[in-house]
């Protein structure tokens, strides 16, 4: 038998039932990710397997390091063909690591190869694969139509022109539809200057003279407006560590009056202004009925020297801790709650010791006013937890305290036009899940009800809850 077939990550059969008649073919609602809209756009072809495969892919690069690969065979000037053999012979010492498992996927659903790469046959492999790409099929647009994705979202600085969004929009022969996402990381930059260049960028951008905090909620907003134009109905935010801190409107004005004077800002101070403004962006969003995704517990970029060679992203990020998540979290929460500020919201914890923690703050604020089933969410395992272990310890702690069926599911996060296998990868460890549930006696083996789970977790929440 093959390496990957319809058993691989299944080992009982309710729950290979499930993933073959219910979750395998259905289409991907992508509602996070990392891709180019320019690059779909453009269509290009792949120049070989290395570009598509290895380059901006931090995942491999860190796994390639860990195996004595040299950087110049990693980010460096050597060629492909060194490059992907030290991938291939990088693969070998994988067993365990999911990249073991999306490099075969990626292989067998793409490019039809079921051989397991490995340093024997990398040159073979890398051949094949590289005669795949000279045809149409296996440009950008090809490869998102061949995955059967529906909606893509991807990841924009509120000072984007968002001028590719638009011409895909008017496309008409491609189907799948690529929306943006707010993401102003900017606004939460604590170096003063940083922050002054980019509130000079807005004022400029939006022709409102930021002066007073007010000013920057009409200019947020303002570019809120242009991104719903286009689509948009997600934001994103990246915090290390969520924080709430009350404070007075006046209080808040004099900080962020201090903080434009190129001041640095106190923790506490810091973590008022903060506050206010996620709670501010919060409202908009509101208002908008967009969903408001947070990703926090990334410490970024650790290893200094290598971020002064090779720059940010790639591939020298951990997990972070936090004194009080729990009380910062559920004040943050509590806070837009109060001020009617609280939209549709997806949580993803970047440290499983926290899993708990975020399930039942979730439960806290819950409610029918959105429209929507389980409005706050607990997002899918994130980067670090996008393993086995970190997708069932999320699985289990959303179904001990909250309600499973409701689930919005799987997201790539990725750069690659060949990570969707990711969402096939999830299922089939959902449909694990379950099964084993079924088999165990603890749920009922209820067609209905398990169609319905399994459909819900791998499209149908996602496309209730975000109403593209």
């Amino acid at each position: 038998m093959k390496f990957i077939n319809d058993s691989f990550m299944i080992n009982n059969e309710s729950g290979r039932k499930l993933y073959r008649e219910l979750a395998k073919d259905l289409p991907v609602i992508d509602y996070h990710c990392h891709l180019d809209a320019k690059e779909i756009y453009e269509n290009k072809s792949f120049q070989d397997i290395t570009q598509l495969w290895l380059a901006g892919d931090h995942y491999k690069w860190r796994a390639m390091r860990a195996n004595g690969v040299s950087e110049e065979k990693i980010t460096g000037s050597a060629s492909s063909e060194e490059k992907f053999q030290a991938w291939a012979e990088t693969v070998e010492s994988c067993f365990g690591n999911p990249l073991y498992h999306w490099t075969h996927l990626e292989l067998d659903y793409y490019f039809g190869i079921e051989e397991n790469l490995d340093s024997s046959n990398w040159r073979e492999i890398m051949n094949a694969c590289n005669q795949c790409l000279l045809q149409d099929d296996f440009k950008p647009r090809a490869l998102i139509s061949r995955s059967n994705v529906e909606v893509i979202c991807t990841t924009d600085s509120p000072l984007d022109s968002l001028e590719y969004h638009r011409l895909l929009r008017d496309e008409a022969d491609f189907k799948t539809r690529v929306l943006p996402t707010f993401r102003p990381d900017e606004i939460f930059e604590e170096n003063p200057q940083q922050f002054l260049l980019f509130i000079g960028k807005l004022a400029a951008l939006t022709g409102i003279n930021i002066q007073r905090f007010a000013d920057l909620s009409r200019a947020m907003e303002n570019r809120i407006d242009y991104f719903h134009d286009v689509g948009c109905r997600i934001s994103d935010h990246g915090p290390v560590e969520i924080h709430y801190q009350a404070a007075t409107a006046s209080e808040v004005d004099k900080l962020f009056t201090k903080k434009c004077s190129g001041e640095a800002l106190s923790q506490q101070e810091n973590a008022a202004l903060m506050s206010a403004i996620f709670v501010m962006l919060a409202g908009h969003y509101k208002q908008r009925q967009w969903a408001m995704q947070i990703h926090f517990g990334a410490i970024r970029s650790n290893n200094t020297l290598m971020k002064q060679k090779i720059g940010i992203n790639t591939g020298f990020d951990s997990i972070a801790d936090q004194c009080h998540l729990a009380q910062g979290l559920n004040g943050l929460l509590d806070s837009m709650a109060r001020n009617n500020a609280l939209p549709k919201t997806i949580l993803y914890n970047l440290n499983p010791i926290y899993n708990d923690i975020v399930a039942t703050t979730i439960a806290n604020f819950q409610s029918a006013s959105d429209g929507v089933k389980s409005p706050v969410q607990f997002g899918s395992g994130w980067w670090f937890n996008d393993t086995r272990r970190g997708m069932e310890s999320q699985l289990n702690s959303l179904a001990d305290q909250g309600l499973l069926m409701n689930f919005v599911g799987m997201l790539t996060d990725s750069r690659s036009f060949i990570s969707y296998t990711r969402h096939d990868y999830f299922r089939r460890i959902l449909c694990n899940l379950v099964g084993g549930w079924v088999e165990r006696g603890e749920v009922p083996d209820n067609p209905k009800i398990l169609s319905n789970l399994i459909i819900n977790i791998c499209h149908d929440s996602a496309k209730n809850y975000f109403r593209f």
